[in-house]
């Protein structure tokens, strides 16, 4: 039996996890589901956001079904997904940008960089230490190259010509891809950021660092639709979060008219993760039915409701199926 943990965590993540479980249950009615809780919403009721025990919990999970939180701008709260990243070891952030013309996969060192969380504030200053390791850049260069063998070419997203830790991941990525026999070149980001929306063709998978790709994937949603069609998995040696890109969204939190198709899409990682490529492609072809459809939530110009556009994908899933 595989065990999934669920965690909807804060906002919207109440909406679109339980479609994305609904069709991860219909697709394969052997696994196990069980919940864990943390965000936001359960600091302000227990003081406490995730704890050890939370995290025991999730390391007991075959894979994890996530959300999203709520991370307010408050020096006294520690980021859950920092925390779970760095204590299950997901150093490889992946997320696949697919769409009409657009096929690029964003590999994002997910524990090291800004967010590697050594951070204090001093009474005239606030310091944050941006750690790149080689250790780090290593695996997380791997990762990509093993993802680019596949495809066409590996693009590197660094600042090297200012930031001089980058120096080293620029070294490291080339050296990798040299071993894998995989062509590279590397952009600056800034550079990157405005040519990968000009000129997405050119791209196919990009390895950054950790702050380059969290803003540089929210960036090339735009080509795809926004937010709310991304996926992302977020992957160590032993586990693995699979979650939407986008955030917890409280200003329509309740509304019911969160897109889901980023936590259903998620959903499908972690089957292709957990070794049932099968039925991940069963869902993203079922998403691109109801698309064909018309079938569309409000940020895509459509009027369907979560609920409405979740049953529209797991009658499709459910007829793929049969």
């Amino acid at each position: 039996m595989t065990g999934i943990a669920v965690v909807e965590g804060d906002g919207i993540g109440h909406e679109v996890v339980p479609v994305a479980r609904e069709i991860l249950a219909a697709v394969r009615p052997d696994l196990e589901f069980f919940e864990v809780e943390v965000g936001y919403g359960r600091w302000e009721r227990t003081g406490s956001a995730c704890d050890e025990e939370t995290i025991a919990d999730l390391k007991s999970a075959d894979a994890i079904l996530f959300g999203a939180v709520t991370t307010p701008p408050d020096p006294g709260y520690r980021s859950v997904l920092l925390q779970i990243r760095q204590a299950l070891d997901l150093y490889a952030n992946v997320r696949p940008i697919r769409g009409e013309g657009v096929d690029i996969v964003i590999v994002r060192e997910n524990t090291e960089g800004l967010y590697s969380g050594i951070e204090w504030t001093e009474p005239d200053r606030a310091c944050t230490v941006r750690v790149v390791s080689r250790r780090g850049s290593e695996r997380i260069a791997r990762c990509a190259c093993s993802l680019a063998a596949a495809r066409r070419h590996l693009t590197i997203g660094n600042k090297a010509n200012v930031l001089k830790s980058d120096c080293l991941f620029v070294d490291i990525c080339t050296r990798e891809a040299a071993r894998a026999g995989v062509p590279c070149t590397a952009r600056f980001i800034d550079a990157l950021s405005l040519d990968i929306l000009m000129h997405p063709e050119r791209y196919d998978v990009i390895v950054t660092t950790n702050i380059f790709g969290d803003i540089l994937s929210d960036t090339a949603a735009y080509l795809v639709g926004g937010l709310g069609m991304l996926p992302s998995g977020n992957i160590g040696e032993r586990h693995a979060l699979f979650e939407p890109v986008h955030g917890s969204a409280p200003d329509i939190a309740g509304q019911g008219i969160a897109n889901p198709i980023a936590a259903i899409r998620s959903a499908a990682m972690l089957l292709a993760h957990t070794g049932d490529p099968g039925s991940a492609a069963v869902i993203e072809e079922a998403i691109d039915r109801v698309l064909n459809a018309g079938i569309r939530t409000r940020d895509l110009g459509g009027n369907a409701a979560t609920r409405e556009f979740g049953a529209a994908v797991l009658r499709e899933v459910l007829r793929g199926k049969a």
